[in-house]
């Protein structure tokens, strides 16, 4: 009992924490994540929070909301659209970062080649939140948002697998080029097809459950299930869970009603954000400062070998990707080389290193710290002035004005039309309606003339107006067109003539 409430404890004090800082930053311009961390280093020198988390709970409890959180607001279009380019980044672009940080480590430090690999792939992972939520302020382009979002997403499967496969070398001494390249190929397809089936599973129960509580609870268990589930066979976890939250963030939402989506999508925010900041004060609390100080040397080498290794990737297989896969700019290259952040992954398996590695286990997380708080002070803070240099940032006052007013007018006529359905259908009585109607209809009338006085103001918001709502029209084609195919009007073969011109037109208009 006394063990319960310690831990009960623990736990409202990290919570506590998380929310003091997040007031605090509000009000600096200081990435939070960075702050947190450094709050656990005073923490630390305080003697006021200790907290011992084995290995296995580690990536158990934290991976799976980061990863499934991230892959349920992934659109599947959008992923098919960029997926060669997004596969050469996170499959060979971490094999070859592993390869060349764990290189140049194993010659300018004490660590031994398979513990250098060790520490290559577990850095190897990308974590781009700060820099993603930078790109929606400033209206980048979406589709470069989507290569380091995605990216990002594949590439902490592809990491962690190799991370064992390497952890696994270290610890037993034996390598085998053919046996890890098999041992990959089975952990990867045997937890990707186990995130299919139950991603698949769990979207056809919540099509037929019209009850939120249940739905965001059916999602639960498929985030954590799907990485238990996994892991008991053997297969890559985190790629079961990318795979399930995949499927079920573009099919199970179809079957979701606006209440479930906003519930569900806040829930995951608040759990992913939850599981960032605990990760990133832990890591905090776990670092010993004055041993940070000391072990410069190795950290420096670290962050060097981890800037080159990025470089090496983004612009050697950029190179490739603008010959063979879709065209990516140059200037999108230098922000995918810059964008490449170190966070809450990486921390993550770091802190789940055994303790049979011995000294180079305490080496390791110093390095591990020293790399994430570099990309954290140094590239994070400058991104913004690097996407200006760059002619990348796109979104103007006027245009996020518009974008307010327009909003807010798309919101009223939709309550509108809403109320206006379930007053015919019944459910809302003519008194009542007769009351609510022309108050509503008034609101929308304004919303409209504030959106007049905009377009007004800056004609060229109008030409950008019209591509939306053509765009939109668009989309709303395809949509019914699925609905004709679902319904067997036409058949499939029908269906993929007439999408295949929408999607080229939609491409066109981009």
């Amino acid at each position: 009992m006394e063990q319960f409430l310690n831990a009960e404890t623990l736990i409202i004090e990290l919570l506590l924490v998380v929310v003091v800082v997040a007031l605090i930053v509000r009000r600096l311009n200081v990435p939070y994540t960075v702050a947190l961390v450094l709050v656990g280093l005073v923490l630390t020198l305080q003697h006021s929070i200790t907290a011992d988390l084995t290995p296995e709970l580690i990536l158990t409890l934290f991976v799976p909301p980061l990863v499934f959180e991230a892959a349920l607001n992934i659109n599947l279009e959008e992923l098919r659209r960029n997926l060669p380019a997004i596969l050469v980044l996170a499959v060979p672009g971490v094999i070859l970062t592993t390869l060349i940080v764990g290189g140049i480590l194993s010659l300018v430090t004490p660590l031994a080649l398979p513990v250098a690999m060790v520490f290559g792939a577990l850095i190897s992972a990308t974590d781009p939140v700060a820099v993603v939520a930078m790109f929606r302020t400033l209206g980048v382009s979406k589709r470069l948002a989507v290569l380091v979002e995605s990216e990002s997403l594949l590439n902490d499967g592809t990491a962690i697998v190799v991370f064992n496969l390497a952890l696994a070398v270290a610890l037993s001494g034996r390598f085998n080029l053919l046996q890890s390249l098999g041992d990959f190929i089975f952990v990867s397809a045997g937890g990707t097809v186990v995130g299919l089936v139950l991603g698949w599973l769990v979207a056809r129960l919540i099509d037929r459950v019209d009850d939120y509580l249940i739905e965001t609870t059916l999602t639960t268990l498929l985030a954590f299930g799907a990485y238990l589930l996994a892991e008991q066979f053997h297969f890559s976890g985190v790629l079961a869970v990318v795979a399930a939250g995949l499927i079920n963030g573009n099919l199970g939402s179809q079957g979701m009603s606006p209440t479930t989506r906003i519930v569900i999508n806040n829930f995951w925010e608040y759990v992913a954000f939850l599981a960032n900041s605990l990760i990133f004060l832990l890591i905090g609390l776990k670092m010993n400062l004055p041993a940070l100080l000391s072990a410069w040397q190795p950290v420096v080498w670290a962050i060097f070998a981890v800037v080159i290794a990025r470089a090496v990737v983004v612009y050697g297989f950029g190179g490739i990707m603008y010959r063979f896969t879709d065209r990516i700019p140059t200037r999108w290259l230098h922000v995918l080389n810059w964008g490449g952040l170190r966070g809450a992954i990486a921390l993550a398996l770091v802190l789940s290193l055994p303790v049979e590695l011995g000294v180079d286990r305490e080496l390791l997380k110093l390095m591990a710290f020293g790399v994430v708080l570099f990309t954290l002070l140094v590239q994070s803070t400058t991104m913004s002035s690097l996407l200006k240099r760059l002619g990348l940032v796109t979104r103007l006052p006027e245009q996020i004005e518009y974008e307010r007013r327009h909003a807010r007018l798309t919101a009223a006529r939709a309550a509108l039309a809403h109320l206006d359905r379930r007053h015919a259908e019944g459910l809302i009585s003519s008194h009542a309606w007769e009351q609510l109607k022309p108050e509503m209809a008034a609101q929308v009338e304004t919303f409209a003339e504030n959106v007049r006085e905009v377009l007004k103001a800056e004609p060229h918001l109008e030409a950008e107006e019209l591509d939306t709502a053509y765009r939109e029209g668009l989309r709303a084609q395809r949509s019914a067109l699925l609905g004709l195919r679902h319904d067997g009007v036409i058949s499939d073969d029908v269906f993929v003539e007439l999408s295949t011109e929408i999607d080229t037109t939609l491409l066109l208009k981009k």
